[in-house]
């Protein structure tokens, strides 16, 4: 298999940044009331993650050392500003349902953590793959998260009618509902991970 499809699907499977390696969770429990908002959460973070990780491996070995976490950060906000602006001038519903969750990708421990362990190590294109699998894994995971909560709490996906809103349980649009999805998308994600070693 070619290196950077290996690279690109180690990120949505092997190393899917909620399902396995377990970070980003704030964004995750706090976006995803709704498929649209995870949906968009995570194509935000994928752009972010795939152009900083990008910069970040053509600038590695003119970063010194000592100033490579704060210079990252620059780096990884330039990209968060520009995604931010947009949002604010296309799509400002959907700019001000994600709120201070847009500004706070810059902190996002999954696109530091990818600029440290791996663009900094690694050539510009299996840095942009790398962001592009992480990026996507991401997306599926916000997306799938939020389209559960959405239909068990609304009866809707994507704002489509699946079954009559009273029918619908309030507690999985809340907070405690986006623990709840959570832990059983983890594990049927494991259970489905070992099955497949397993073969």
């Amino acid at each position: 298999m070619n290196n950077h499809l290996k690279v690109l699907l180690n990120g949505i499977i092997k190393e899917n940044p909620i399902f396995v390696l377990l970070l980003g969770m704030c964004p995750t429990l706090a976006t995803t009331s709704s498929a649209i908002n995870g949906m968009s959460m995570g194509l935000a973070t994928l752009f972010v993650l795939t152009c900083s990780n990008a910069v970040i491996s053509m600038l590695k070995n003119l970063i010194p050392d000592m100033v490579r976490i704060p210079a990252y950060i620059v780096v990884i906000a330039t990209f968060v500003t520009i995604i931010e602006m947009m949002m604010k001038a296309y799509v400002p519903a959907l700019a001000d349902s994600l709120g201070i969750f847009i500004p706070l990708i810059v902190v996002n421990c999954v696109v530091l953590g990818r600029a440290e362990s791996f663009a900094s190590r690694n050539g510009v294109a299996p840095s942009i793959f790398d962001g592009l699998g992480i990026g996507l894994g991401f997306t599926f995971a916000l997306t799938l998260l939020g389209a559960v909560r959405e239909l068990l709490g609304t009866g809707k996906i994507f704002s489509l009618n699946i079954y009559p809103e009273q029918f619908g349980s309030l507690i999985f649009v809340l907070a405690p509902g986006a623990f709840i999805a959570l832990g059983y998308l983890i594990a049927l994600f494991n259970k489905l991970q070992k099955k497949e070693s397993t073969n």
